[in-house]
């Protein structure tokens, strides 16, 4: 039997391969050639070789911040979501697996705004951080602080439910007796935390630390739907950015596309060195 999967495994990996090369490998080394060409439509280009590149920085000469803004933003962004989601979905965790009562019912609210849509769930908030900054005649996007820090909560909000089925899986798959043996060992709860359960976590912190990163800097949903980019684009996140220019100026397509390279090049260092630090400590424990 196993000769057999074996000899035939070519035959059923081709169509997932076929697909795979289709639907992604294609569109994306294609979308790379495409940046480096001025266009209208994917069949409509002409080569430019770097100029779209130059002209993210730089428009007639003049240097235009609005990428770098959204750059540095977006990363600030990323960074605060990260830390709240992962800090609150892991306290709340360890929470619920205490064996307190009502547990299930408290995992089944916390998950629940993890199924509502980026886009309706803006739409919600932003009725109601409207009504509240109304008694102080200021909207949302007054300015791009009152934007992020609505967007931190809605996105925060939203995910923390979802990472936290994930921690407590984790917590859950940590055995019994090493916590017992901690115990024993006159251990207090910091220093089985910091000792044993951290550790034994690390698999579990890389994947929502991951998750986190990568959805803080690939959120398009709610920015559109919650500020727009306002005020004067200063809230706008990278792939709001990225969209803007593709499709709110004419002639742009080559730069947005060039954007789109440089934003799938940093997000794929930035999981690069996550995975490896978190790997890296994994082997040490």
């Amino acid at each position: 039997m196993e000769k057999a999967i074996k000899k035939y495994f070519p035959i059923f990996v081709l169509p997932t391969l076929i697909a795979f090369a289709i639907g992604f490998i294609i569109p994306f080394l294609y979308g790379i050639f495409l940046s480096f060409c001025k266009f209208t439509t994917v069949t409509d280009f002409q080569w430019t070789g770097f100029d779209n590149y130059k002209r993210i920085l730089y428009v007639n000469g003049v240097l235009d911040t609005t990428f770098l803004h959204s750059l540095w933003y977006t990363a600030l962004f990323a960074a605060v979501c990260v830390l709240v989601i992962n800090v609150v979905s892991f306290t709340i965790a360890m929470l619920l697996t205490k064996g307190i009562k009502g547990t299930n019912l408290f995992r089944t609210v916390f998950f629940m705004p993890n199924l509502i849509g980026g886009i309706v769930l803006s739409y919600i908030w932003l009725m109601l951080f409207n009504s509240i900054l109304q008694h102080i005649s200021k909207t949302i996007v007054s300015t791009q602080w009152y934007a992020f820090w609505g967007m931190v909560i809605v996105v925060c909000w939203q995910q923390i439910g979802y990472m936290m089925i994930i921690y407590i899986a984790g917590i859950q798959n940590i055995p019994g007796e090493l916590i017992e043996a901690a115990k024993i060992d006159g251990a207090g709860f910091w220093q089985s935390l910091k000792s044993v359960i951290l550790p034994m976590l690390m698999p579990t912190i890389t994947i929502c630390t991951f998750l986190t990163m990568s959805n803080g800097f690939k959120l398009f949903d709610q920015n559109l739907a919650l500020t727009g980019g306002n005020p004067g684009k200063m809230s706008q996140l990278l792939a709001l950015n990225i969209y803007d220019t593709m499709y709110g100026t004419a002639g742009w397509q080559g730069v947005g596309q060039a954007k789109a390279v440089i934003f799938f090049l940093l997000v794929a260092v930035i999981a690069l060195v996550q995975n490896k630090l978190t790997t890296s400590k994994e082997v040490e424990q």
